[in-house]
């Protein structure tokens, strides 16, 4: 879903962030353009997670700001353009797989892949009627990622996301993301594992940067 105007950016500029008033990293820039992905390195406790939070509106930013230019009408503001998968999957254990992926498809908009096929997807096909507490830890993260195909947003803001995955998952995952920037997304990980991504950019936690 390459946008048809402007040239899409995601661009941060002298980005600081809080935890319980102490600030855990500032003078932080970057500029991403689609197709374009990122990848957050450094130490526990360095801010990666905050970042990211910072990043998709859920916390405040201590100082700097964060913009994304030619999203248009259909993605206004940075918040309306991400997608966030954080450590915690985001799912209710007593729906079934399914019934989670549809509650997520109604609520974000803008419905990309029916839910059938995003668990086809991430390898969870027949499993959709299951109980989403009754899955193994990794079929949970894949259920996760599957949220991220049944409404389209451009950014992605990913939190280790290969978390709990196997090999051969982990493969699946990064030819996912892969076709995501190929359709000109935007991709930020969190990580402390390669994805696989080809051409990433990256900013190493614990000292100021820009990329």
């Amino acid at each position: 879903m390459i946008n048809d105007g402007e040239r899409m950016r995601l661009i941060a500029e002298n980005l600081s962030g809080e935890r319980g008033g102490e600030t855990i990293f500032s003078g932080f820039g970057f500029d991403l353009a689609e197709g374009e992905s990122l990848m957050v390195t450094g130490p526990n406790g360095a801010g990666k997670s905050t970042l990211l939070r910072v990043i998709a509106g859920l916390l405040p930013m201590a100082q700097g700001a964060v913009r994304l230019d030619g999203g248009g009408e259909e993605w206004p503001t940075v918040a309306s353009a991400c997608h966030y998968v954080g450590h915690q999957n985001a799912m209710k254990t007593a729906l079934t797989v399914a019934e989670n992926l549809r509650f997520w498809q109604d609520f974000s908009g803008s419905p990309h892949l029916a839910v059938g096929e995003a668990l086809e997807m991430v390898g969870l096909d027949g499993l959709g009627h299951l109980p989403f507490g009754t899955l193994s830890t990794g079929q949970r993260r894949r259920a996760a990622i599957g949220r991220l195909l049944v409404s389209y947003r451009p950014v992605w803001l990913l939190d280790e996301p290969t978390a709990g995955l196997d090999k051969a998952s982990e493969a699946q995952f990064a030819a996912l993301m892969q076709a995501h920037l190929e359709d000109g997304g935007i991709i930020i990980a969190a990580t402390h594992l390669p994805l696989g991504l080809r051409g990433a950019k990256a900013l190493e936690m614990g000292r100021p940067g820009n990329v």
